[in-house]
């Protein structure tokens, strides 16, 4: 069944939207007929998007707004329900979709790890803050949908106020949804997009061709609504390369950790990569 909040009548805000798996959903909404909204950093990147979104909108430029938004700062967000609301008349559905990637090491610049979580953590609790209150009030169906990451849950080393961020993504989610099931009248529900390996401008490095192991933002974005309807809490999306089975060993390994107390990441541990080996194909 498809999400009632996905319905031709509804508003949907979309930060991060102006490219990659925010602009591919923002995308698919309005194609579903909703209003939509898509909130980024970048006027001109906005323009293009928001010029994208109304030929494909059944109302055209009257069913899109674009607003520059710093998903880091909850005055952002504040002004950006308002101004949905205003336009609008209210949100019912919420992508907290914006990210940030530039890397970062443990003692590396602390600019880099403040501004990962400011916009990748922070960004999701400022939306949320900021429309969930009021889409409850609106007393319709509605959806927030939060972007993680893979990278939050299994935490490979390498990149770690990333990890940090994503991971903290997913246990605010987890609490929101745990809040949103537990609220008397509430017709929100809220789930946690885990995108795989997704051909977007966060991950391109330089290429100008997508990879063959990468999804497409377009592709990522139609599992994502199938699993919606599904009522998926966990919309874990393979790729070209790994596929779920992999993705479970690997998310149950990584448990496995803590119930048997293995060095933390022995997934990456040379003294274990026989016993990891064995466990993904067994």
């Amino acid at each position: 069944m498809m999400q009632p909040a996905l319905s031709p009548d509804s508003v949907a805000v979309v930060t991060g939207g102006a490219s990659g798996i925010g602009l591919a959903a923002a995308m698919r909404f309005a194609r579903e007929g909703m209003r939509v909204c898509i909130a980024d950093l970048g006027e001109e990147r906005l323009a293009e998007a928001a010029r994208a979104l109304s030929a494909v909108a059944p109302g055209g430029e009257a069913g899109v707004m674009a607003m520059a938004t710093d998903v880091s700062r909850p005055e952002d967000l504040r002004q950006l329900e308002a101004a949905v609301r205003e336009r609008f008349g209210g949100t019912d559905l919420l992508m907290n979709n914006a990210g940030v990637q530039p890397g970062s090491a443990l003692f590396g610049p602390a600019e880099n790890w403040e501004r990962v979580i400011g916009v990748n953590l922070w960004g999701v609790i400022h939306g949320t803050r900021a429309f969930v209150p009021g889409m409850i009030e609106r007393g319709r169906p509605g959806l927030v949908i939060n972007t993680g990451s893979k990278q939050g849950i299994t935490t490979p080393p390498g990149d770690p106020a990333y990890n940090v961020s994503k991971a903290g993504v997913r246990a605010f989610t987890e609490a929101l949804q745990h809040e949103l099931r537990n609220t008397p009248g509430c017709r929100i529900g809220a789930h946690l997009l885990i995108p795989g390996f997704v051909f977007t401008p966060l991950t391109a490095n330089g290429r100008s061709e997508k990879p063959e192991a990468a999804w497409t933002p377009e592709q990522t974005v139609d599992f994502m609504m199938e699993r919606l309807a599904a009522g998926d809490f966990y919309i874990l999306c393979p790729d070209n390369d790994v596929t779920r089975a992999l993705d479970e060993r690997r998310i149950l390994w990584g448990a496995g950790d803590i119930v048997e107390n293995r060095p933390p990441l022995s997934r990456w541990h040379p003294g274990y990569a026989e016993a990891f080996k064995r466990f993904v194909e067994g």
